[in-house]
Formats: structure tokens, C-alpha cells, sequence
């Protein structure tokens, strides 16, 4: 189960891709596993 933190973060992550003209649920989380490998990248760049 979701925590309620949890779950409020991910309501967060929604209205903000909702807000954006995003709705189609695969498109947000296409959009969201972009962003994690972007902040992927950047941290191991961090690391060199």
C-alpha cells in the first residue's frame, strides 16, 4: 500500500503533467522515466 506521503507526492507529480497539457497516464510515466534517467545521468556525471 501507499503511504500517505507517498501518495500525496504522487498526486503532486500529477496535477503538475496535468496542469503541464499532459493527461494520458503512459505519456506521464514515458515523461517521468525520461526525467529519472536525465537525474541518472547528472548524478553519475557528478561522480567523474
Amino acid at each position: 500500500m501507499l503511504t500517505g506521503d507517498l501518495r500525496n507526492q504522487i498526486d503532486r507529480i500529477w496535477d503538475a503533467f496535468w496542469s503541464g497539457g499532459i493527461s494520458n497516464p503512459l505519456e506521464v510515466i514515458e515523461q517521468i522515466t525520461y526525467l529519472l534517467f536525465l537525474k541518472r545521468l547528472d548524478d553519475l556525471h557528478t561522480l567523474e
